[in-house]
């Protein structure tokens, strides 16, 4: 009889292990390989942004978020959020820890936060406190979204602003004899900002196997900058039409400069604009009670007899 039981124990693990292995083939199998699969682990890496800090964050636990949060807000959000929420995170540089599914939890979270705390406060007028939770609901719905939106608009500023000086060293080390590839990893290694982190996932996807234009063109979709993107597309322009790429980077950098000190000089006449209002709400009160306030004195004591 212990015999029997032992012969079935065995065969039975003997299946398991069989069943084990077959998932484990089959499963990568059906793993992407080759360029494409690099492609995807370069995209997995970014958008996941998969560094020692936050790996670290995860294994203690600290980092987890409920998963129902996750759930309320896609019921809340049109399809295709996910997809969209990853461009929006990769336009905003894809912060250590920021996801997609990272993003729908605190989404959620500021739901149910927003609406509880306004509801709180509105306890003394319950006829209103719907109203002011579907309030706090909405807004703290939104500000995960506000704070991703803030954070693309700075990183694009940043790139604005460091295109014309990469640009130029580019410009530099292939009139020096570097071809394209080595410039660009010159600016990549030389540089610091969200212009040379594109720069070199650009050129981590030229060295696993994708061509110069589908590099440059995935750059573009990453960022929202006209500038970057017309710069991508006279360079290849040039790659097919056999202009030579030190010319084209020339015109593009004296351009760049103009765009430059047009924007420069567009800023500029802003500050009268801006700055009225200050002056107008703070000053200019201030300096009415200094000036008109001791003639209006002594207009009231000869007038009317006033003696403050």
């Amino acid at each position: 009889m212990s015999g029997s039981v032992l012969l079935v124990a065995g065969l039975g693990a003997l299946g398991l292990g069989i069943m084990l292995l077959m998932v484990g083939v089959f499963s990568a199998k059906r793993a992407p390989r080759g360029v494409a699969g690099s492609i995807a682990s370069i995209e997995r890496h970014y958008a996941q942004h998969v560094v020692a800090p936050a790996n670290q964050g995860d294994a203690d636990g600290s980092a987890q978020l409920p998963s129902w949060a996750r759930r309320l807000a896609l019921r809340l959000s049109p399809a295709g959020v996910a997809s969209s929420l990853q461009h929006r995170l990769d336009v905003a540089g894809n912060e250590p820890g920021w996801t997609p599914d990272r993003v729908l939890a605190f989404k959620g979270i500021g739901l149910v936060v927003g609406a509880a705390l306004l509801a709180v406060a509105s306890v003394h007028n319950p006829g209103l406190a719907i109203v002011y939770a579907a309030i706090g609901g909405v807004g703290g719905f939104f500000v995960p979204d506000l704070l991703l939106y803030n954070k693309g608009l700075k990183r694009q500023a940043r790139i604005v602003n460091a295109l014309p000086d990469a640009i130029d060293m580019l410009t530099v080390c292939v009139e020096a004899g570097l071809g394209f590839d080595g410039a660009l990893a010159q600016v990549a290694r030389n540089t610091r900002g969200p212009l040379a982190e594109e720069f070199a996932r650009a050129l981590q996807e030229m060295q696993i196997g994708l061509s110069r234009a589908q590099a440059l063109r995935g750059m573009v979709t990453r960022t929202t900058v006209p500038e970057l993107r017309s710069f991508v597309s006279a360079l290849i322009q040039a790659g097919e039409l056999g202009i030579a790429v030190a010319r084209v980077l020339r015109e593009q950098a004296v351009e760049m400069r103009v765009r430059r000190r047009q924007r420069a000089e567009e800023k500029a006449q802003k500050v009268p604009v801006k700055i009225m209002f200050p002056l107008v709400t703070c000053l200019f009160p201030a300096l009415l009670v200094v000036i008109i306030g001791p003639g209006a004195i002594s207009i009231a004591r000869a007038l009317f007899g006033f003696s403050g």
